[in-house]
């Protein structure tokens, strides 16, 4: 039977976090079995914590420099073939360690959730013939993996260079440099595209042979789509399984319940998405399967027999236990997400000591979910950070905006030939002249400009967590993306109680009355519209009227369908579960549309 091997022993895995954050995260848990992501955004960044684990663990570090032809691709693959050849050295040494207390070995066990490999486990522990013993231990011995290094691109992200003048090939591009680092890479794991269908980005995949299966049927990269709905998963797969390219994950991401950049969908929850993905999963499978095994034939590539498993993996604002099994049984996930919690697991996640205060300390007020992006995107952000801080400074000093020392979000146009940040000075500056000289009412200038200086130099300030903390930029100035959930873990932990709390084993949350999963979702989709509706009222923006009553009947929809769910499948708090869809029904139903829709129609929306 040809597949695609999933291994893991754990049913939840670290979500990429921000650049900085999980940049080297697999150092720290994939010799536990344990899964995490690299974002391969910041090639600045990936070249500093190279050097610094070189220096560290006494390897040869020889710099690949600016000037070098493909610096960001050979930058990608040194790290990630570091990183995986660090991992494998942590494994076989834990492996081999013998069974005795205080061993690393047990912990790995100790992790683990209740799954077979546990009980064989505690199995060997009971036995008392020592023969049989060692036996047991050695059969343990060959079932253990460690988790997968995966690796992240922003698809978006993926600004053209240029060579004296001249733009150089599409290849040469951020994502596209990104891609080929991962490929060319000893990696055996997962790209993870995320933030948008990109056609030239997923055809040039094609090129690689690692995505497509060998003679024995086996694929040494696979790829995983980050998703927000069905739909997209379907034309994405659609796409890829036509060029002879299987999409081995769907990871499900809430559209507002989760850290850093947020992509709202049109009031889609994600109950209801899951639903749709369970309901359709095999006949996704068996449509995908046809394209791809004709594309296969078309390009004279190794045939399978049956389709590869395709795994459906969800994240975003998971908070218990509870959830997080409700999540697995079911919607018949294959794993879960945690991504905000573990910024309070200093062992596993880059945040500096300073920082890591102010997450404890934040309350509902420091989240927000923010203009700060460059991008344009909603962002979840820490209102403490330094970040911020120096932000709002240089507002005040009358000189706004960043010196744009990497350009990977460099978007705009608008008084440039070749794109420029939208937090760059010499973009505010320009931006600022413009509105003076525009005449606008006061407050509607207000506004604006309050939209326009609150964007952050997120390229150097999401770096800036693991810069500061390994003392490679002692002046970093970090920005933390956290989710609104962060709040409801308002302690530091190890990574054994987070895991212990993850599988219901005892509990490190500190916010007793905190709303399920699904009502939080529910509570920032009717904010977010209300934040809309303000804007369209104060002018700041112009949207179709179509938009406002798909996102209030979408909503509607989606509470009706938590309200049958939840007669069944809530089991705890369920009569709070239920009064809160009330009280959110009521609130969605009063909201007015009739003066927005009036502005709408009056701007031609």
């Amino acid at each position: 039977m040809n597949i695609v091997s999933s291994s893991r022993v754990h049913t939840f895995h670290i979500p990429v976090m921000g650049t900085g954050f999980s940049v080297d995260a697999p150092l720290r848990v994939a010799r536990y079995g344990i899964s995490s992501v690299i974002s391969l955004v910041d090639d600045v960044l990936i070249e500093q914590i190279r050097k610094f684990h070189c220096d560290r663990e006494g390897e040869p570090y020889t710099a690949i420099p600016d000037n070098d032809e493909d610096c960001r691709a050979h930058r990608v693959t040194a790290y990630l073939n570091l990183v995986d050849r660090l991992v494998r050295r942590q494994f076989d040494i834990l492996v081999q360690e013998p069974f005795e207390e205080g061993n690393e070995i047990h912990r790995y066990f100790e992790l683990l959730p209740e799954n077979r490999l546990k009980q064989d486990y505690r199995d060997m522990l009971t036995t008392v013939d020592e023969q049989e013993k060692i036996r047991k231990q050695n059969r343990l011995r060959k079932m253990m993996v460690p988790g997968e290094i995966d690796a992240n691109i922003m698809t978006k992200l993926d600004r053209d260079h240029y060579r004296n003048g001249e733009k150089l090939p599409p290849e040469f591009s951020d994502a596209m440099a990104a891609l080929r680092g991962f490929a060319k890479s000893t990696l055996r794991s997962s790209i993870i595209l995320s933030a948008g269908f990109s056609p030239r980005l997923y055809s040039y995949a094609g090129q690689f042979d690692d995505f497509f299966p060998d003679e024995n049927g086996v694929l040494r990269k696979k790829i995983t789509l980050k998703v927000s709905d069905y739909r997209s998963a379907e034309v994405q797969g659609k796409y890829l399984a036509k060029r002879g390219l299987w999409v081995s994950e769907y990871r499900i991401e809430s559209g507002l319940n989760c850290g850093g950049h947020a992509f709202a969908t049109k009031g889609y929850l994600l109950g209801p998405i899951l639903e749709e993905f369970k309901q359709h999963r095999d006949e996704l499978v068996d449509m995908l399967f046809r394209m791809y095994v004709k594309a296969l034939d078309d390009l004279g590539r190794p045939r399978i027999q049956e389709p590869y498993p395709i795994l459906i993996t969800v994240q975003g604002g998971i908070g218990t236990a509870s959830e997080n099994e409700l999540l697995l049984r079911y919607y018949n996930v294959g794993g879960t997400g945690w991504g905000t919690p573990f910024l309070l697991v200093p062992e596993v996640i880059n945040v500096d000591d300073t920082h890591l205060q102010k997450l404890v300390e934040a309350s509902d007020h420091d989240v927000s979910l923010s203009n700060s992006s460059p991008m344009g995107v909603p962002f979840w952000s820490l209102r403490t950070a330094r970040s911020e801080e120096v932000r709002c400074r240089l507002v005040d000093e009358g000189n706004p905006g960043s010196s744009c020392p990497k350009g990977f979000l460099v978007t705009d146009t608008e008084f440039t030939k070749t794109p420029v940040c939208k937090a760059s000075r010499g973009f505010l500056k320009k931006k600022l002249k413009q509105l003076e000289q525009e005449g606008l009412p006061e407050n509607k200038l207000t506004r604006i400009k309050e939209v326009l200086l609150s964007k952050l130099c997120l390229c150097r300030d999401l770096a800036g967590n693991a810069t500061l903390k390994d003392g490679i930029e002692p002046d970093a100035t970090p920005a933390i993306c956290c989710d609104p959930n962060v709040v409801n873990f308002s302690k530091v932990s190890t990574l054994d109680e987070m895991v212990d709390h993850i599988y219901g084993r005892s509990s490190v949350l500190t916010n007793p009355d905190r709303h399920h999963m699904f009502i939080n979702e529910l509570m920032l989709y009717v904010d977010y519209l209300q934040q809309t509706l303000r804007e369209v009222s104060d002018e700041l923006v112009n949207v179709p009227q179509k938009y406002f009553s798909e996102f209030k009947s979408n909503l509607l929809s989606g509470i009706e369908y938590y309200r049958r769910f939840a007669e069944n499948y809530i089991e705890d708090k369920k009569d709070c579960f239920l009064r809160d869809l009330k009280v959110l029904r009521e609130q969605i139903e009063s909201i007015s549309f009739e003066s927005v829709l009036e502005k709408c129609r009056a701007g031609g929306g």
